[in-house]
């Protein structure tokens, strides 16, 4: 137990994607003029997307999921209101800040933005200062909110995500992937001959190969929505989305290279080293998408380790 809290306490805030790049900020209003000004304020620290109507920013929100919304509250069609009331009602962008942008001046107004689901509220016309600090401050209570959730998920041995957030993560991948009609690959990948490896040089050898083997996938794996967790033991597993049949192997080449260059001395195993075994499996229009891709992606597996390992497999279509 404390070799696991000693691990948990290693993990930084760079650890994750989310806190090692550049903060995201929508700004939302219907006049450019008043987007060019916030630009002219935020965009030397942070990357900006803009949107004109509040349609087109649940869109960019589901898109791109920015870290924080600064947002007009009076818009022609759909105002600023019930834009941050549809946020607040969907799961995947419920949990970014909104902070509106307004000219009220009357308690009922400002009343209306908390009701809203709003964490703040700025005055115009913008005092430069002002919203600075108050983007800052926002932003550094979602980086920490986020990470005390993400703790949950993550693997304290390997630092990356657990089986419980890989379950979550590939069933709202395979919903949004079959919305798309786009494919996603499933690799399945086992530590060939892990046992005799614990064996041979010890438990603590063993968790510093799991940690060093994860790292590297986890290096070949470096798109935003890409995925590598640890699924048990010694399988880990990558949901790869928006990637075909052949994106797939590409990945698994990667991995297979990566691992091999590590050169983690293995007295057991018939190639001296570590190395690993992928099963692949993918969802896409035509095979569908159903959450049996993890089993099929196990078979893949299975047959790889009766060719004897150190390589993949993928079904035949």
């Amino acid at each position: 137990m404390n070799e696991q809290n000693n691990a948990m306490s290693d993990i930084q805030l760079s650890d994750f994607p989310a806190f090692s790049e550049q903060a995201v900020i929508l700004v939302v209003d219907d006049q450019p003029i008043n987007i060019q000004v916030i630009y002219q304020i935020l965009g030397g620290s942070y990357k900006i997307l803009m949107a004109t109507s509040g349609a087109q920013a649940i869109k960019v929100c589901t898109d791109s999921l920015p870290d924080l919304v600064l947002m007009d509250v009076l818009m022609p069609e759909q105002d600023g209101l019930e834009t941050c009331r549809q946020m607040k009602a969907q799961e995947t962008i419920a949990d970014i800040p909104v902070i509106f942008v307004t000219a009220a001046q009357q308690q009922e107004e400002e009343d209306a933005c908390w009701q809203a689901g709003a964490v703040d509220f700025i005055q115009k016309p913008v005092n430069a200062n002002t919203l600075h600090h108050r983007v800052n401050a926002h932003l550094t209570l979602k980086k920490q909110s986020d990470l005390l959730r993400s703790l949950a998920f993550i693997d304290g041995l390997t630092h990356v995500y657990n089986r419980r957030y890989f379950d979550q993560f590939l069933q709202k991948q395979l919903a949004a992937c079959k919305r798309h009609q786009m494919p996603l690959a499933v690799l399945l990948i086992d530590i060939d001959h892990f046992k005799l490896y614990n064996d041979h040089l010890g438990h603590l050898a063993g968790d510093d190969a799991l940690r060093r083997v994860a790292a590297a996938m986890k290096a070949c794996c470096l798109r935003p929505n890409d995925l590598i967790a640890r699924y048990g033991g010694e399988e880990f597993v990558a949901v790869l989305p928006d990637t075909t049949a052949e994106g797939a192997r590409f990945v698994a080449e990667k991995i297979l290279t990566a691992i091999t260059a590590l050169a983690i001395p293995h007295p057991a195993s018939q190639y001296g080293v570590i190395s690993v075994s992928i099963g692949i499996a993918v969802a896409d229009p035509r095979l569908g998408y159903e959450a049996g891709i993890t089993e099929r992606a196990d078979k893949q597996l299975y047959l790889t380790k009766q060719r004897g390992r150190n390589g993949f497999s993928q079904e035949t279509t």
